[in-house]
């Protein structure tokens, strides 16, 4: 459970004070204080609305206690955002304009044609907002490898105690390799069925005739165990011998033909080949400690002032 430095007694009484001071002078606009400050920074209420709404679906209706209960988690994840970036500042972090630029560009590859601009446009960002975003991430990212992930190790102690605790998890049952076609017409399926005898093409009539979505890819399904498809496709392909061309398959989706392609017998991985998979899982798990940690000592030392009255005021339907 994070730990903050919330607003004392003291400070409470000083802006009590202040309060009244304020009060015997002459009548000016009120100058309202800052929702949050972190250390040497305040975010005003109008601040972090602008920047709350913008997580937000459009259109997206809430009640007063569900926007309270978003703003609350929203301020929390602002308050370490930006413990991270005044860390980044001291350490002199830096990420070339080019770095996000090609960042930028490997991620709209993601996003065909115009559908980039469309969900920048439905989020009510801009283009540099964006680019924002994404500058944070990657100054988060070279800090937490400059930081708290240099002496990330994992031991080969380490990597035989988790294979000896858990060795049913490398236990891997038997598996096909399948390529299918589907029709929905038994006729066709024939029809199909008697092309592929002649010595046609599997995958070439599977991306021109099969009704199924793996038809792009010549109908493969990739390596699969009993039970994860099917009952109709276990029974036919777990004893077809590779290579080997089924009859016309008869399912609740049409007509099938299946032809097997490669075979896994079941195994259980030895601890070298189970190693690969061990490190991964012990370094995430690792890197999220180390991480929670050093956030932790962040908060501790910082100064952390929030107004809730502010957020409660606000939120009322």
């Amino acid at each position: 459970m994070a730990t903050f430095r919330f607003p004392t007694i003291q400070w409470f009484g000083g802006l009590f004070l202040a309060l009244i001071f304020t009060a015997c002078q002459p009548e000016t606009a009120p100058v309202k204080p800052p929702l949050l400050t972190v250390n040497d920074r305040s975010y005003s209420l109008a601040e972090f609305e602008l920047a709350f709404d913008q997580t937000l679906h459009p259109g997206q209706k809430l009640s007063g206690i569900e926007r309270q209960e978003l703003q609350r988690a929203f301020l929390l994840q602002l308050i370490d955002r930006e413990l991270i970036q005044q860390e980044a500042r001291v350490r002199d972090i830096q990420v070339p304009a080019a770095e996000i630029d090609a960042a930028l560009d490997s991620y709209r590859q993601d996003y065909p044609d115009d559908s980039f601009a469309t969900m920048l446009k439905e989020r009510g960002l801009s283009l540099e907002n964006w680019k924002d975003e994404l500058r944070a991430t990657l100054f988060m990212e070279k800090l937490l490898e400059e930081a708290v992930y240099p002496d990330l190790d994992i031991s080969n102690e380490e990597i035989d105690t988790y294979y000896q605790s858990h060795k049913e998890e490398f236990s891997r049952p038997e598996q096909v390799r399948v390529r299918q076609i589907l029709v929905t017409d038994e006729a066709e399926g024939r029809r199909l069925l008697g092309l592929l005898r002649q010595g046609e093409d599997f995958a070439g009539i599977a991306r021109r005739h099969s009704l199924s979505p793996d038809a792009e890819q010549g109908g493969d399904l990739g390596f699969f165990s009993r039970g994860e498809m099917p009952a109709a496709f276990d029974a036919v392909v777990f004893d077809l011998p590779v290579g080997r061309l089924s009859d016309l398959v008869e399912s609740e989706y049409g007509y099938h033909l299946f032809l097997v392609e490669e075979k896994k017998v079941a195994t259980q991985l030895r601890k070298a080949e189970a190693t690969p998979e061990i490190r991964t899982l012990l370094e995430a798990r690792k890197r999220e400690d180390l991480y929670l940690d050093w956030l932790q000592t962040l908060r501790s030392q910082a100064t952390i002032k929030v107004d809730w009255s502010q957020l409660e005021t606000e939120s009322l339907p």
